[in-house]
Formats: C-alpha cells, structure tokens, sequence
C-alpha cells in the first residue's frame, strides 16, 4: 500500500497547483482497524480537473466515484484488493485560515472546534511543495493555546446547560415532556458534541473527530470525569426519562474536572 500511496502522490506532485498530498484520518492517527480506509488529502490553490482525477482513479480501481459534495469536495475509490481510499481536496488557503481562527484567534465552535487541528498534526506528508505543509505543522505544535481551551470551556459548557434559557439541558428536557425522540437523540447528539469538546480543551489535546472517543479519552486525557464511561454506556441505554439525571450527573462531573479560569 506504500507504493500505491507513493505512486498517487508522485501523480499530483505533477500539477503546479498542488501544494501538498498527506495521508490523515485514523490510519495515522493510532485509531484505526481493519475496516478503516485510507484518507488522502490533497491541497492546492485551485480546482483540480475532473478528468485528471477520473484518469487516476481507473488506474487502481474499477469502482469509483468521482467529485462527491455530500461533506467536503472528494472521490472514493475501492480498489481491486477491496482496500478503500477516500480523497478530500482541501483549498490551501482554506486551511490556513482555519488555523488562523483557531490556532492564532482562539475561536471556538459548538463541538468540534479543534478537530482540523488535529487533522494536520497527525498527517503524514506524501508530497509537500517547499515544506508549505511541514511549515503548518510545526505552527500548530507550539502547545496548547490557553486563551483557546478557555473560550471553548466557556461556549461548551454555557451550550450544555449555564445559558439561562434554550441549553441542549433544557432543550432535552423539553423533548422528553414532548415524548418526541427524534429530538431527544438530535439534542443529545449536539450535547455530546460539546461534552467532548469541553473534556478535550480541559485535557489541553486536540479533538479527534466523531469516531472511538470513549477509547481516545481513555487512552490520552489525564483527566476525566468520575464514572465517564459508565456514564456514557448507561446513557443510550437508559429511558428517556433516566437520560436526563444522567446528563445532569455527566455536566457536574465534568465541571469538577475543569481549570480555574481566572488563573
């Protein structure tokens, strides 16, 4: 598979506008499996044409799909030895800025705020014009911002249940009164969300994504809340009238665990 990844890689490096091709995802990451596929990521500062990528994906496959807008720009290929390779092309600037925003400006999101911070500490470089990539990297790995990790804190937690009215707490609460559990699981969804996002930032690591977090947090956060797991398992599993103490308990447990934000 090196050789394949090498081979694609050397093809892009052959367009002017490509700036760099690496490999993310979980498969660099430490988090993947058998089942995972292979992330390829290429950044360049304009559209790649249609017919360069249709041409080299039938170089390796005979089942591809090419220019998906479902989330980012992409092609999937399945290659002949049933391995699959997922591509996102990424515009160079686009990714500047997002860590200018985040990185630089410490702006926080609900859920997910450092998730493309991750994305490119853990990829490995196939190609990199004039370092353009390496040079990001080493931007993002000067340690955790504090100004970062407190403004996520402060948004997560205020979504979770500190606003006065219309928290996911509340918002949950309301959907069950309501028995309507296609909202209860969309809030539920979204609280998760901002759950992790606040258990990364206080843990000062960047947020892997939506996939394994119980594992990840496990494995890298030196700080969690009491009983974080049981938690969780006992959360899907409950009624819905169960899943809000639960949720109360997993926020109240998770403030414990916080940095004094004053300091």
């Amino acid at each position: 598979m090196e050789n394949i990844l090498k081979e694609i890689a050397n093809q892009y490096s052959k367009l002017d506008c490509v700036y760099a091709v690496v490999q993310s995802g979980s498969r660099t990451s430490g988090q993947g499996d058998e089942m995972s596929d292979y992330d390829i990521y290429v950044y360049s500062d304009m559209e790649i044409p249609l017919d360069f990528r249709t041409e080299l994906a039938k170089v390796y496959s005979n089942n591809y799909e090419i220019n998906n807008q479902y989330f980012e720009t992409g092609d999937e290929w399945i290659l002949k030895d049933g391995n699959g390779f997922d591509f996102m092309f990424r515009s160079k600037s686009w990714i500047q800025d997002c860590i200018e925003n985040v990185y630089v400006k410490h702006y926080a999101s609900n859920g997910y705020t450092t998730c493309f911070l991750h994305n490119v500490a853990t990829s490995k470089i196939l190609y990199d014009k004039n370092n353009w990539f390496k040079n990001l990297q080493v931007k993002i790995s000067c340690g955790y911002p504090k100004e970062l990790r407190d403004n996520i804190i402060k948004r997560n937690m205020m979504l979770l249940k500190d606003k006065k009215s219309a928290s996911y707490l509340e918002q949950i609460k309301l959907a069950v009164k309501r028995n309507d559990p296609v909202s209860i699981n969309h809030r539920i969804t979204v609280f998760l969300a901002s759950y992790f996002d606040v258990l990364f930032a206080a843990n000062e690591i960047f947020h892997p994504g939506e996939k394994r977090l119980i594992k990840y947090a496990k494995q890298h956060c030196k700080s969690l809340p009491q009983d974080f797991e049981k938690d969780l398992t006992e959360l899907f599993k409950a009624e819905n009238d169960g899943k809000i103490l639960i949720l109360e308990n997993m926020i109240e447990r998770l403030r414990k665990i916080l940095p004094d934000l004053n300091s």
